[in-house]
């Protein structure tokens, strides 16, 4: 097997890895990058290479991993897309809030095919099998295999020790790809979930608190003492989310539903509720948040974001500005739960993709002989890999 890093190795954002064998050839995620324009912000892949690509294999409905699906077809990709059935339901939304809109059409209208979490999925030598990530209802890791017994592990995004969303464990692994959307950062989810409290504790009132449209909302729903306030437009996301246990850790869903039922919607122009408010997205960039994010700063309101900023996004100018604070809500997994990874799997070789070069090179000094730093366009061959890390 050959592995291409397409995008999110040494950077954050466009997340994709095409993993090549015995005549078959796949991409994993197409992601965008929001704080970059021009081809920066799509996946270094060519048009040839997209044509020769057999299948397209999404994690979850995140911008950084899927909303340049409508790039790639527009720049000659015509293999097969597949993706869970709840990815695939938010895949719209993710599109119209991130894709160009001359990509939009072409990609909500491709056809997909569908599979469940913990099935394994074949590609001529090569099969890809997944499990829950822990990081959004729908998202999946995967670990691909080829006829010799060789693996990768791809991780996608994962929350290893999420209160709400089940994660499968994962599996042992020649190749280990991680999240390492937080680098070194150690502090564990429980003293960031007591910050948080802490800080609208503090703030009796409104406070806008911006959110993706999947994931992190169901963890705030969690997290704050009802009642709080939702954008209208929230809720039936969420309640979609709640829905199907299979994707929550037992006993979340209940708990959840009644937490929703409690909350309050809001409808832009309304005046801001004396409650914590979600709105979507988390970045200012699409959403109701990009009309609320700058009336919350005219109006003095406290704005409260939990998770990445972009460079130059809404959000990252309102910090900067020191019109908002930032406490992060841990939902991709800290360094010591990374490290569980990696002694949990064994690789021979393994990197983490969405963290700055830097960051992963004071990673792999950590661990000296496994961990390794890669740059976009490198193609590696999975046996030399091991045999380098052995």
């Amino acid at each position: 097997m050959r592995l291409t890093f397409h995008g999110g190795f040494g950077e954050k954002g466009r997340t994709s890895l095409a993993v090549a064998g015995g005549g078959v050839r796949l991409l994993l995620d197409a992601g965008i990058d929001t704080a970059a324009t021009g081809p920066a912000r799509y996946p270094a892949i060519t048009p040839a290479e997209l044509a020769g690509l057999d299948a397209l294999l999404v994690t979850h409905a995140h911008e950084d991993h899927l909303a340049a699906l409508g790039w790639c077809l527009a720049n000659r990709f015509r293999g097969r897309i597949l993706m869970t059935p709840e990815t695939l339901a938010e895949r719209e939304s993710c599109l119209a809030a991130y894709a160009e809109p001359r990509h939009r059409a072409p990609a909500a209208r491709a056809p997909v095919e569908t599979f469940q979490a913990g099935e394994t999925l074949a590609f001529g030598d090569l099969t890809v099998e997944t499990g829950r990530s822990g990081h959004a209802v729908g998202g999946v890791w995967f670990r691909v295999r080829d006829v010799s017994g060789a693996s990768v592990l791809y991780c996608g995004d994962t929350v290893p020790r999420s209160p709400v969303l089940a994660m499968d464990p994962l599996p042992p692994s020649d190749v280990v790809l991680f999240d390492a959307s937080y680098g070194d950062d150690a502090v564990p989810a429980e003293r960031r979930a007591g910050d948080i409290r802490a800080h609208l504790a503090a703030r009796p009132g409104p406070c806008l608190l911006p959110v993706p449209l999947l994931g992190r909302p169901v963890e705030l729903l969690r997290l704050l003492d009802p009642p709080i306030a939702i954008h209208r437009l929230l809720r039936e996301p969420l309640r979609a989310q709640i829905a199907d246990g299979a994707w929550l850790r037992e006993g979340a869903g209940a708990d959840l539903a009644w937490r929703l039922d409690m909350a309050h919607d809001w409808s832009d122009g309304e005046p801001f509720p004396g409650l914590p408010l979600l709105v979507h997205d988390a970045m200012g960039l699409g959403g109701p948040s990009q009309e609320a994010i700058p009336r919350a700063v005219a109006a003095g309101v406290p704005i409260l974001f939990t998770g990445h900023l972009p460079t130059g996004s809404p959000g990252a100018l309102a910090l900067e500005r020191g019109r908002a604070d930032w406490i992060r809500l841990p939902t991709h997994p800290t360094w010591p739960d990374n490290l569980e990874t990696l002694d949990a799997c064994g690789p021979a070789w393994a990197t983490g993709h969405s963290c700055p070069a830097p960051v992963m090179a004071a990673l792999a000094r950590q661990r000296p002989g496994v961990l390794r730093t890669v740059r976009v366009g490198e193609t590696l061959d999975v046996a030399a890999l091991v045999r380098v890390g052995a």
